[in-house]
């Protein structure tokens, strides 16, 4: 081999070596400023459902005379329930228990729950629901948990109110600095709420808050009322990367 040809070949290739720009692995351009932004967006929609927790509680001196009366009872409210037209499918048993108590003025005595969930499709008929329940003799009773059927068309709104809100930001930084944005580089979902309801991406939910539960029967006066649905917000955030480039 020719060792005097050998500084010859090396020089093309250190030139070219330095034209070409090193990788950035946040995919910026050697001639573009990343700018990162985050923002967030929210979307007020009226809920059309509601959800509750309705049953009814009996006591006896046997445990089966407990349960025989608790099953009578539980019956009947959910025939009102039906009868108020809430479908079979949307009342869904969530607890049956039956135990016998050991301290105060009914010890020696059994004590029999049955609790159901409802879900009320039609928001304004809600107030008739808790109405027919408790009328039919439930005397456990918590909610209402106003929700909107179709959450994720809320969530997205709102993310389109986010981004709009990061890009408008990011063009704030871009005049103030003279440059220009030339094209976005990521979006990273940062999550968000619906009420009281977590959206993916947002950090864990606090810890669940046990429901009220009334256990002795209600005043007829009380017995339902009407269900404001007010509206919900959806509030979610986002994380974009922009590239920036001068004018």
């Amino acid at each position: 081999m020719d060792l005097k040809h050998l500084p010859l070949l090396a020089a093309p290739l250190a030139l070219a070596a330095c034209q070409q720009p090193a990788y950035d692995p946040r995919g910026v351009d050697h001639d573009e400023t990343l700018l990162s932004v985050s923002a967030t967006g929210e979307s007020e929609v009226r809920p059309d459902e509601a959800f509750f927790q309705v049953g009814v509680e009996n006591f006896g001196p046997t445990g089966k005379a407990a349960s025989d009366a608790n099953a009578k009872d539980i019956a009947k409210v959910v025939a009102a329930l039906k009868e108020a037209g809430v479908p079979e499918k949307d009342i869904q048993t969530r607890t049956v228990g039956i135990q016998r108590i050991q301290y105060g003025d009914r010890k020696g005595q059994y004590q029999a729950n049955n609790i159901v969930a409802v879900t009320v499709r039609q928001i304004d008929k809600a107030g008739d629901a808790v109405t027919a329940a408790t009328e039919a003799g439930a005397n456990v009773f918590s909610g209402p948990d106003l929700r909107i059927s179709d959450s994720e068309r809320a969530a997205n709104t709102a993310y389109g109110e986010a981004f709009k809100a990061a890009k408008a930001r990011a063009q704030a930084y871009a005049d103030a600095a003279d440059m220009k944005i030339a094209r976005v580089l990521t979006i990273r979902d940062g999550g968000g709420a619906q009420g009281n309801r977590y959206i993916p991406g947002a950090p864990p939910p606090p810890p669940p808050v046990a429901p009220v539960v009334r256990t002795q029967a209600m005043p007829e006066e009380q017995a339902g009322g009407v269900i404001q649905p007010g509206q919900t917000t959806s509030r979610v955030s986002v994380q974009v990367d922009f590239a920036l480039v001068p004018k």
